[in-house]
Order: C-alpha cells, then sequence, then structure tokens
C-alpha cells in the first residue's frame, strides 16, 4: 500500500464522517423533541439528561474524527 493510496482512504473517511457528524449535529438540532420521544420511550431519563449525553456524544464523535481522520490526512498529505 502506497501514501496515495493511504491518502485518499483517509480522505474519504473524513469527507464520510464529517458528514456523519455534521447530519447527527442537524438532526439534534432541528429534531429535538422527536429524538427525546423516541429515544424516552426507551430509556426513561429526563430530557436535559438526554440533552447532556447527545451533546458528549458529538463532542467526543468530533474529537475521533479529528484524531483518527483529519490528523492522518493532513500528515499524509506533508509527507507526500
Amino acid at each position: 500500500m502506497d501514501i496515495e493510496v493511504l491518502r485518499d482512504f483517509f480522505m474519504w473517511c473524513t469527507i464520510i464522517n464529517a458528514a456523519m457528524l455534521t447530519l447527527s449535529m442537524l438532526m439534534c438540532a432541528a429534531c429535538r423533541g422527536l429524538i427525546h420521544r423516541v429515544h424516552g420511550k426507551f430509556f426513561p431519563i429526563p430530557k436535559e439528561t438526554l440533552t447532556v449525553v447527545l451533546y458528549a456524544f458529538l463532542g467526543v464523535y468530533k474529537i475521533f474524527l479529528i484524531f483518527f481522520n483529519v490528523v492522518p490526512y493532513v500528515v499524509l498529505l506533508i509527507i507526500g
């Protein structure tokens, strides 16, 4: 496997994961009531707690996206 294949791999991983993160953020912002109703049927937790859990999930997802997708892609761009 050469550097170009790895660079393309991390580029597409970054694009796909960033799109998923953006979609998740938009869904959480636009459909907050629906998310609370659906998850409230499965997990008996208050709305405020679910909001904090979703916010923490999106934050962790963003950190993982940066460290495991963006950083390797940038490094491969620099050394390539």
